[in-house]
């Protein structure tokens, strides 16, 4: 059958106008570096011969790497022209006008694109092999530099995109009056039509004015900006924070203090009088129970050291970590040779001083964990020319706040000051009273002593004299001394059960032989054992431990005494000590079964 004679004349025509791609005017004539299906391509597009070479039997192998570089000047010719250039698919809807796709049209491709709409159906026909050709030319060609997009456009691409869109919406044309279920779209009573995004924009939002968003999702939206906004912060001050921990380093690795700071405060309230909220709490040695009498419990001085030491008659020193629930154990030490009355947390919190009814103490290391005698006693060796003066017992003894210096009450009136700074105690001074020593107690750097015959002694320390010396109020028999931290309060307790509590004037180096005291505390009847103030100097708790369930916890700012704790129903049993933690928020008591009961003080726990 003979070829159309149409074709034949565009043919013809074809090459008489001598057709040009859009490269360079070299790419045509030079065929050497063109494949089959790269010339039979453009001989579809712009009519030029096709004749094939005899590799008939030749593979495309297409690949995703980038085209290695051989010099030759027919593979680089068109790798800086865009893809507009060099294609252009008709979709029916329309070409961009843009700034950015606009194309210029020539006399050459006008011709062309005329005789392309006379003849479409045989011009217009690309098989598979063609296109994924097209592809492979789409990789090669280099893209132009992208400026750098402005800060909208970066919050735009950072949002989630959507997983389809229309693209007739651009098109959309949505008459709202036409429609009286639409008219309440309208932003104004003149307003016709709107585009197909505008109208999407406000069936939204009158969605959500009739189903507003929920509040768990409106504080995800809110929680979900705040994280950015930290973000962009923490991103935009990351120079600035180097330089920070870089000065910081110094300093965290030369101190042995804890890294993570507590950021749990205390409520900073006065207590109401009459009441006190308070609940019981497992007890603090449920673990390992003392084997007869608690002689004594006291807290690490340290908050942030949870730790109660308890010593009892069975001669072993135990250690609980006080967290409220479990109370775990941490360690047991055994004395044999030292019957144990009196147990003391160093004010430094690095060891614990035991000591009893002998003239040698153990000192027990928290670091270590090893537990020293005395190798020579306090006057430095046993018998000799000073074994009128020792002492054959340390029962009563107080370390100064600083933990340089520790009072020990001797016989006949003496007390002995052991200089401490070494970590093993040595008599250096003593000062001595007119009757036997019954306590002692630091006050802002001076001693305090009280005597058998209720009369209280102010020592000054560095000069080993007596300051002041004053007779408790009413005192007879007076045998437990003790005061707050502050050194603003004093209580004296004395056999009768009665409790002098003493201000500021009691304590100060000057003043009367006769202070009066604030307030005498009646409610116990029998002799009083143990007193203790806690750390704001709100409370103070006093027990005896001739009866049972002798104690009583005393509201210092109104000098009254608790009404609902503790009650008849408390099983106290015989109260032998009684400690505050260094915050107040648990209060322990130690019995004569070997139990220590624990506390909770609900006005003064961590927020």
């Amino acid at each position: 059958m003979a070829k159309h004679p149409r074709k034949k004349q565009r043919l013809a025509k074809a090459a008489a106008s001598d057709v040009q791609p859009l490269g360079s005017a070299v790419s045509l004539a030079d065929d050497a570096g063109k494949d089959d299906e790269e010339r039979r391509l453009e001989s579809l597009l712009f009519g030029t011969h096709y004749e094939p070479s005899g590799d008939a039997g030749r593979e495309l192998v297409v690949s995703d790497d980038e085209p290695e570089e051989t010099g030759a000047a027919g593979e680089k010719e068109l790798q800086n022209l865009l893809d507009t250039d060099l294609f252009f698919v008709d979709d029916g809807v329309g070409r961009d006008t843009s700034a950015g796709a606009r194309e210029t049209v020539g006399p050459q491709d006008q011709s062309s694109g005329e005789e392309s709409q006379e003849n479409s159906a045989e011009e217009d026909v690309i098989s598979d092999d063609e296109a994924a050709e097209n592809s492979y030319g789409d990789e090669e060609v280099q893209a132009e530099p992208i400026p750098n997009p402005s800060p909208l456009a970066q919050r735009q691409t950072q949002r989630k995109a959507p997983a389809w869109t229309d693209p007739d919406d651009t098109t959309l044309e949505v008459s709202l009056a036409s429609d009286t279920r639409l008219r309440k779209l309208r932003d104004a009573l003149s307003e016709d039509t709107v585009g197909g995004r505008e109208y999407e924009r406000r069936l939204r939002r009158q969605f959500e004015k009739i189903n507003p968003a929920p509040d768990w999702a409106a504080a995800a939206r809110k929680k979900g900006r705040s994280v950015a906004a930290k973000r962009r912060r923490t991103s935009s001050s990351a120079s600035s924070d180097s330089d920070a921990d870089a000065d910081a380093w110094p300093e965290l690795l030369s101190s042995t203090n804890g890294v993570v700071a507590p950021t749990r405060k205390v409520k900073l309230q006065v207590l109401p009088q009459g009441t006190l909220a308070i609940e019981r709490l497992r007890d603090a040695n449920l673990s390992a129970k003392t084997e007869g009498e608690v002689k004594a419990i006291q807290f690490h001085p340290s908050p942030q050291v949870p730790v109660l030491l308890t010593a009892g008659s069975d001669r072993r020193l135990r250690l609980f970590n006080i967290d409220g629930h479990t109370n775990p154990h941490l360690q047991t030490v055994h004395v044999p040779s030292l019957p144990l009355t009196n147990a003391l947390f160093h004010p430094g919190g690095t060891s614990v001083l035991l000591t009893g009814p002998r003239p040698f103490y153990y000192v027990y290391d928290l670091q270590s964990g090893t537990a020293l005698r005395s190798p020579r006693g306090l006057w430095g060796t046993f018998g000799g020319p000073h074994a009128g003066a020792e002492d054959r017992s340390m029962e009563v003894c107080a370390f100064d706040p600083t933990g340089a210096l520790l009072a020990v009450a001797g016989r006949r009136g003496h007390v002995h000051l052991a200089d401490w700074r070494a970590g093993q105690g040595q008599v250096v001074a003593s000062v001595k009273m007119n009757a036997g020593v019954k306590a002692v107690w630091w006050a802002d750097g001076r001693l305090m002593s009280l005597g058998e015959d209720a009369e209280v002694y102010v020592w000054d320390v560095g000069e080993r004299r007596c300051l002041r010396r004053w007779k408790d109020e009413g005192g007879f028999g007076s045998r437990v001394m003790g005061g707050d931290r502050a050194g603003k309060h004093l209580a004296i307790g004395a056999k009768t059960g009665l409790v002098n509590v003493y201000g500021p004037d009691g304590v100060s180096s000057s003043g009367s032989n006769r202070p009066k005291p604030l307030k005498t505390i009646g409610n116990l009847t029998t002799s009083i054992t143990s007193l203790r103030f806690n750390h704001d100097s709100q409370l103070l708790a006093v027990a005896s431990n001739t009866k049972k369930d002798q104690m009583r916890m005393i509201h210092l700012p109104s000098l009254t005494v608790f009404a609902n704790w503790p009650t008849s129903s408390t099983p106290l049993g015989h109260v032998t000590s009684i400690d505050f933690s260094s915050g107040s928020e648990y209060v322990a008591v130690g019995n004569n079964r070997g139990r220590v009961l624990l506390y909770h003080l609900r006005d003064f726990a961590p927020q």
